[in-house]
């Protein structure tokens, strides 16, 4: 950060963001006040760049020292997920003559009003990164497939050299020009695909539920070159099923063509996660920029919880407490102040039942067996 404010700002709302609530709201914090985060997010001239630029350093540093073995894929995941907003938001706003592109940001897509985002999402062995986004703009901008292979060239070299890569997607990127796209790079694409979609021979994927055989290979239109297919029945709610369609470019059977495509779903738990947890859609920023600003925090702040729990080897996976780890061991001075504030603020119970918090400063011999602890 350019100065000791700004870096105080930095430290307060990641502090908020590792309280994994799910509301980091800046007049939450106990450490700076609202009006001084919402202009560090805002107006501040901090190198949004630069810090995307050394966490993605810190990322890829992380992994070289636990690097998986050549033989484990790094799966890349690509979907998009929605931010609900309520009201008009005319700060988001791009000023112009044509009404219907006044507000490029909050937008109405599939019912949904509110911020929508493609993000692409790494998984290689136990790493889970998030590791880029892109905002979708409405209509007249590009198309959330077209984001997609955009996102596509994102994807480090230092982890897919050398590695089966394989993309993973839904039915909505399963599209010709996602497929190219992803063909173009000699990865594998593994994305849903509509029952509805027709096959050279005028049939529909629906069709091969009945009369094919799963893991078969089969002719689209549009598409140049075989598709292998696969199908299973998805689960809904009130016991009711669904039946689900998965293609691949590389040759995989049947049953394994399932087991992998089902692994898509762990996006859809990094959604919820950083949702509920780390407070994605709680932002209420002034400005674009700030807007991008705070879901590029919360994105660290997932990745610091997602690296303790790797240091700790817990085998089961709580984010509240990976959260609290990483609170306490990379900001012990937010955690301090904290634990000040609730000292004074509870003082008075302490009275009613006959007891004085003092606070003194330790000797420099307890001090040095402290920090020997």
């Amino acid at each position: 950060m350019p100065s000791v404010y700004q870096k105080a700002s930095l430290n307060a709302l990641l502090g908020l963001f590792l309280e994994a609530q799910g509301h980091p709201l800046p007049q939450h914090t106990q450490v700076k006040s609202a009006s001084s985060l919402s202009r560090f997010l805002n107006h501040y001239g901090w190198s949004t760049r630069q810090v995307i630029r050394t966490t993605r350093q810190a990322v890829l540093g992380q992994i070289a020292r636990q690097r998986p073995h050549r033989g484990v894929p790094l799966r890349v995941l690509i979907d998009l997920t929605s931010l609900p907003k309520c009201g008009k938001f005319c700060h988001l706003s791009t000023p112009t003559e044509d009404p219907d592109r006044a507000d490029p940001w909050v937008r109405v897509l599939n019912g949904k009003r509110g911020l929508h985002i493609v993000v692409l999402y790494l998984v290689l062995g136990e790493w889970r990164v998030p590791w880029s986004l892109r905002v979708w703009r409405g209509e007249g901008y590009a198309s959330p497939v077209q984001l997609a292979c955009k996102l596509l060239a994102t994807v480090p070299t230092a982890l897919s050299q050398g590695r089966v890569v394989i993309v993973q997607a839904d039915t909505e990127f399963g599209t010709v020009e996602f497929l190219n796209a992803v063909g173009k790079r000699s990865w594998r694409a593994l994305v849903g695909m509509r029952c509805n979609r027709k096959m050279v021979d005028a049939q529909t994927l629906k069709q091969l539920y009945r009369t094919g055989k799963r893991g078969q290979q089969v002719q689209l239109e549009g598409f140049r070159y075989p598709l292998t297919v696969s199908w299973f029945w998805l689960k809904r709610s009130q016991g009711k099923r669904e039946l689900r369609f998965v293609v691949s470019t590389h040759p995989y059977s049947g049953v394994y063509l399932v087991r992998l495509g089902r692994k898509r779903w762990t996006i859809e738990g990094f959604f919820k996660t950083i949702k509920h947890r780390f407070g994605l859609h709680r932002f209420g920023q002034s400005t674009k920029l700030g807007v991008y600003r705070w879901l590029i925090l919360s994105f660290i702040a997932y990745l610091l919880a997602h690296w303790m729990n790797q240091w700790s080897w817990s085998s089961l996976l709580d984010w509240k407490a990976a959260s609290d780890l990483a609170l306490e061991t990379l900001f012990p001075s937010i955690v301090w102040v904290q634990l000040l504030k609730s000292i004074q603020s509870r003082a008075e119970i302490a009275a009613q039942y006959g007891f004085e918090v003092i606070l003194k400063p330790l000797s420099s011999k307890a001090y040095r067996e402290c920090c020997k602890i």
